[in-house]
This record gives structure tokens, sequence and C-alpha cells, in this order.
């Protein structure tokens, strides 16, 4: 209430990048602070349910609903975002050398179709200065996952030599990690999705997430891919087959799309990648479809349009066994997190479901 009545009304007269910098910023000030988090749990954290216990890739989810990259893009909040009743936090996009990304303005909202098109082109500090900042945060109390990149001078014959930059700097800070391969905003990066390239890209990471893990020890840390939304059936068979044979621990569907169909807003205009409601129904179809492709075995992270408890639920009843939400924070704020849990745990119980997992891909059954 108090994020839609007096915190939203002014962030909405500001320029959304300047928003979103007092938000990432003000945030992760603020939860460095002595009691800070203690603070934040109290007021925003999340019943931990039972029936939404997760546990995938040997890693504990006190909920399914995550934060998707793309906010916190630098790791500087991740003690704050952490705190806020996610069940997992991702950071990034990052890439190995620091870069500016896209000119401003490069992020648009569209009220009345509750989106975003941004076109910022992975700016970020670059992989040393996120790893100090995820060091200087310390060990949080849920997963933390690093989306991963490649330069935009970087060509795509060279680029898992990026990719493995990223694991090589980041491997200690994360629990698990994701390659972004299907951000609209980067030259040529979709590319990476399809045949060889992909295959090529795929083997680099998984080579080196291998030799990290001899190198530090301890379990292996699962790697995902991340996915667009505006693949074609053919793409998407080809591109789920890669993915799964492969031998990485799941795909999040999906990233931005291009698409502009049915928008309202002038800013419909600009170039970019659409997140928000207008994604609800594409990204399920998605997940859906990538559940089917790989029967069921490789786990699915739903992404998009995600703003209410019924929109997460489809996700899950599709195949997704986590979801992440973004744009719906922007629009709805913290309180939207406790209202997706209670909502999810409502919905299990109308269906007869004792726990979540029962309700993952309970629409191909």
């Amino acid at each position: 209430m108090i994020y839609k009545t007096i915190a939203k009304p002014v962030l909405f007269r500001m320029d959304p990048e300047a928003a979103h910098h007092l938000i990432v910023d003000g945030l992760g000030g603020f939860a460095g602070l002595p009691g800070a988090g203690a603070l934040l749990q109290a007021v925003w954290g999340t019943e931990a349910k039972r029936e939404l216990r997760t546990k995938l890739w040997n890693l504990e989810f006190h909920t399914p609903i995550g934060l998707a990259a793309g906010l916190d893009k630098n790791g500087r909040a991740v003690k704050g975002f952490s705190r806020l009743g996610f069940g997992f936090v991702e950071v990034g996009t990052v890439t190995p050398v620091e870069q500016a990304g896209n000119e401003q303005p490069r992020l648009f909202r569209l009220p009345p179709d509750e989106a975003l098109i941004n076109r910022m082109g992975f700016n970020n500090v670059g992989t040393a200065a996120m790893a100090d900042n995820l060091r200087r945060a310390g060990r949080q109390p849920v997963p933390v996952a690093v989306n991963i990149g490649k330069n935009k001078t970087t060509p795509n014959e060279q680029a898992e030599d990026d990719y493995r930059k990223c694991i090589q700097s980041l491997y200690p800070y994360g629990d698990f990690f994701v390659v972004n391969i299907s951000s609209p905003n980067t030259p040529d990066l979709r590319n990476l999705q399809h045949g060889n390239d992909l295959e090529r890209l795929l083997r680099a990471v998984t080579d080196e997430m291998a030799a990290q893990r001899r190198h530090h020890g301890g379990e292996a840390k699962p790697i995902l891919v991340k996915i667009a939304p505006d693949l074609s059936d053919i793409e998407l068979e080809a591109t789920a087959a890669t993915i799964r044979s492969s031998g990485v621990s799941g795909i999040i569907a999906t990233n931005t799309t291009l698409g502009r169909d049915g928008l309202l807003h002038p800013n419909r205009q600009q170039a970019g990648g659409l997140s928000g409601r207008p994604l609800t129904k594409r990204s399920t179809e998605i997940v859906k479809r990538i559940y089917s492709l790989t029967e069921g075995k490789l786990p699915i992270v739903g992404c998009g349009g995600i703003f209410t408890a019924q929109d997460a639920y489809d996700k899950i009843r599709a195949g997704a066994s986590l979801i992440e939400v973004y744009t719906a924070l922007i629009y709805e704020g913290p309180a939207l997190l406790r209202k997706l849990n209670d909502g999810l745990a409502e919905l299990l119980k109308r269906d007869g479901f004792a726990h979540i997992a029962e309700a993952v891909g309970a629409d191909h059954r």
C-alpha cells in the first residue's frame, strides 16, 4: 500500500532509469546498515510455507518466486533484495569488461500496457567489480544466481571466451549461473541460440563450470540457459534439443520480446525488448512447449508477465519449477511477493495438491 500510494507516484514522475538507480542504490545502501536486513524481512518478508518449499539442483528455495536479472545488474543490492521475500535473486547481466551500454534514454514505461521497453545493452561494471560487490555482501539467506553475457565488441566466434571469463571471476559467489544469449539489445547475440554456435558455447561453459568445481571443490553448481520468446516452433525445437543434450541444468523461459502486438502507449514505437503483461501468454506457451520437448526432464524457470498468483500458477502447471518477476515488481511493489505466495498456496489447495512439486507440469497429465 505504501509503495502504490506514495512511492510509485513519485518514482513514475521520474525518468525510468533514474528511478531504477534510486531504488537499487537506495536499497543497497540501506541494507548495509545495522539491523536493516531484519527490518526488511519483518516488513516485506514472506512466510515460509511448507507447500511452496522447493529443492532443485541441491539448492533450497523457501518459495519458488525469484527476482529476474536486469534489476540488480551489478550485485549492489543483493543483500536487500534477498530479504524482501524472494526465494532466490538473480543478478546481472554481467560481462567480463565494464561497458556503458546503449545511449540514453533506453528504458521506457508503458503504464496502460503494464509493460516496460528497454534497450539497455548490458550496461554493467564488469566481473571484477561485481565479484567485489558480492564478496562484500557475503552469504545470503537465499540462493543467488549470476547472469552472464558477452561484451558488445566480442564477435560471436569468440563469445565462449567471454562466458568462460565470467565464470572464472564469479564462480565462488554464485549459487547457480545463467547464460544469457537472448537479449535483443546486443547485436547478433540471439544468433548464439542456434546450431553450431549454441553447441560450441554450451560445451565451453559446461567445461569451465567443471574446471571451476575441480579448482574450488564442493557440489557442482547449476548452469541454465535463458532463451527468447520470439523463437519459431522449428527454432525452439532445435534449441531445446541442443540445450538438453549439452548437459546444462535448466532453461529460463523467457527473456524480453521484440513483439508489439496490442500495445496502447506511444512508447510502443521505441526499440528494445518488451517485458510485462504483454508477455504473459507467450512466455507460458514457451514454458509448456519446452516441458513437452524435454519430456519434463529439464527444470524450467518461468519468466515473463507474472502479475498475479494465477499467472505464476499457469507457468507452474505448464512446466515451470521456479518463476521470476521483474516488471510486475516495478508496477506493484514488494507487496507483490506476499500476494503471489499466498495466492499460490490457495490455488494448490483448491486443486488438491499437497505440494507445489505436484503441480509442476500438471497441464501435461
